[in-house]
């Protein structure tokens, strides 16, 4: 295990020292009174402080304190009215189906946050989504969700609750590097202890090592591939490596690399058992043999009476993208990335369909999201509005596009409260009485728990988050920590740094402490070029605390690499 290095903390230590600790924000009676304010609310307008000048508005928490519910856990924003209210939800629809919530996560990879129509891309950038459109307006829009940078680091951060800077895997492993989920505690294995049939389908990518693969951290069955796409295929194809491609030499040294190469199904405690080669033929059709696979699971469980956990992480869309005969030039952008869009809108519209067509719609819990920000190195790639990629701590790295659907549970509605993936593990088990301190109990008080209990923010009417604030990591640095508009910001990625000429990514580039901190107000300039630090130095005296706690946090839990960067 190595230990947290505060060097590269040094300017977040001097913005500290210059705004001071602890001796900003409300006094404790006043927020006790302003957080009593915003409670219950329903409103997610201006909120006016007696005769005050201007307005608060719901989800902004700068000078607002947490509420502490275990010492490995984050703090959260107490909303007991709507935590009230959500449980009453709850209890109802127990009630009426005899069972806990069914729970599906659909993960999707390496698409941008305006690649979707309800994001504000779809028809408008040549690839329309109407399906995922139209389900994501009977949901909850969360417009501030956030991934980690890349895809590994945000699926163990999902099944476990954790940061990589906990779970250590700070980046992919490829072509059968070590490292992986064993021995963590993943949300498959605590919601199958709380009697869920647990399903993992598509892409896995958090350790081929046998105690990391999907059967024994959790799951009742997987169908899909250990990896990640490319991997199976770039080196296959000619028009993309031929110096691999046409050299039988260097081929035969990838097929002998400690990776799996196929499409594998295996049952829980079980060894893998070989479905299909992924060649650049296999390939094509991936995505619509694990939607066939996820069809037959949900029509399984019809009428039962235990309720499900479905990880659903599609193929699409990381390239290589090969797009089967029936999506080939579907898109009217007519690219292999924009027809894998419509394809993916297809294939999430099917699995809604049958949920409709086995009465367990209104009894399941839906999330989609992405696992980080669009691959900008590689073209044709995904869409956001905001700066940076996949690889980078820049909002287009990891804010993705995120939303969740319940049926008769979920308002329609659009929210920019804070929301981070580990979000999900925690809310799951809010939602079968795991909750409070208990959560953190769950996962061994040695460990940190980062994921929030999100329920009452997606259940009550016009819900606030209760989330403060989100930590951005690259590798094991802390990069920058967001509360409401503003995000202070202590490590850069310049796309530019190394390579003038050329695609650039988040893996692209150079990363470099800044001077003295920098900070942005992400509704002024999501593009986060212009540092309004200095000219809104009150604004950052509130954040300065924030970040003081990430870093007394990360004294108390030292981090765990498994999987790191080289020379990190």
């Amino acid at each position: 295990m190595r230990r947290f290095r505060t060097n590269g903390l040094a300017q977040c230590a001097a913005v500290a020292l210059i705004l001071g600790s602890g001796q900003f924000g409300l006094a404790p009676a006043a927020a006790s009174q302003a957080t009593g304010e915003v409670r219950g609310s329903g409103d997610a307008g201006p909120i006016k402080r007696g005769d005050k000048p201007g307005y608060d508005y719901q989800d902004q928490y700068i000078g607002i304190p947490g509420k502490r519910l275990a010492d490995n856990m984050e703090p959260i924003v107490d909303h007991p009215d709507q935590t009230s209210e959500a449980q009453r939800k709850l209890a109802a629809l127990e009630k009426r189906t005899g069972k806990k919530p069914n729970i599906i996560v659909f993960i999707l990879d390496d698409v941008g946050w305006m690649d979707f129509g309800f994001n504000g891309g779809g028809e408008s950038i040549g690839s329309p989504t109407p399906d995922v459109d139209r389900i994501a307006a009977q949901g909850l829009n969360l417009t501030s969700a956030y991934s980690q940078p890349s895809c590994s680091p945000t699926r163990a951060s999902l099944l476990t609750g954790q940061l990589p800077i906990h779970h250590g895997l700070l980046r992919p492993p490829m072509y059968g590097q070590p490292g992986g989920l064993d021995g963590k505690t993943t949300i498959a294995k605590l919601l199958s202890a709380q009697g869920y049939v647990t399903q993992a389908i598509g892409k896995w990518h958090v350790g081929e090592n046998e105690g990391s693969q999907p059967q024994n951290v959790g799951f009742d069955d997987f169908r899909g591939f250990l990896s990640v796409s490319d991997m199976y295929t770039e080196w296959r194809d000619p028009h993309f490596n031929p110096e691999i491609a046409y050299s039988p030499t260097r081929t035969e040294m990838i097929e002998k690399a400690p990776f799996n190469k196929y499409d594998v199904h295996v049952a829980k405690g079980g060894k893998i058992e070989e479905v299909g080669l992924i060649t650049l033929d296999y390939v094509k059709d991936l995505d619509q043999r694990w939607a066939d696979y996820a069809v037959d699971f949900l029509r399984k469980q019809k009428g039962s009476k235990k309720p499900f956990f479905l990880y659903y992480g599609t193929r699409g869309c990381h390239f290589d993208n090969y797009p089967n005969a029936h999506y080939a030039g579907r898109s009217p952008a007519r690219n292999d990335y924009t027809d894998c869009i419509v394809e993916m809108n297809d294939i999430f519209a099917r699995l809604h369909r049958t949920l409709e067509e086995t009465g367990e719609l209104e009894n399941t819990l839906i999330f989609l999201t992405s696992d980080n920000g669009p691959e900008a190195e590689v073209e044709p790639h995904g869409r956001t509005p905001f700066r940076g990629a996949k690889g980078s701590t820049w909002e287009g790295g990891v804010r993705v596009p995120t939303f969740a659907y319940w049926k008769g549970m979920i308002e329609p509605r659009r929210s920019d409260g804070l929301f981070d993936l580990t979000d999900i593990f925690t809310t799951s088990l809010g939602l079968v009485g795991v909750r409070g301190a208990a959560a953190g109990d769950a996962i061994g008080k040695a460990n940190y728990l980062t994921g929030i209990d999100q329920t009452s923010f997606l259940l009550a009417k016009d819900g606030a988050s209760n989330r403060r604030s989100i930590a951005y990591f690259w590798g094991n640095r802390l990069a920058a920590v967001r509360m409401d508009e503003f995000k202070i910001q202590f490590l850069a990625h310049d796309s530019f740094g190394t390579t003038p000429n050329g695609n650039h990514g988040g893996f692209t580039g150079t990363v470099a402490q800044t001077a003295g901190g920098m900070m942005y107000n992400l509704y002024a300039n999501p593009q986060e070029d212009s540092s309004v630090a200095i000219r809104h130095i009150p604004a950052a005296a509130g954040l300065a605390p924030e970040v003081n706690r990430y870093q007394e946090m990360l004294r108390k839990y030292p981090p765990n690499v498994v999987v790191n960067f080289t020379g990190q």
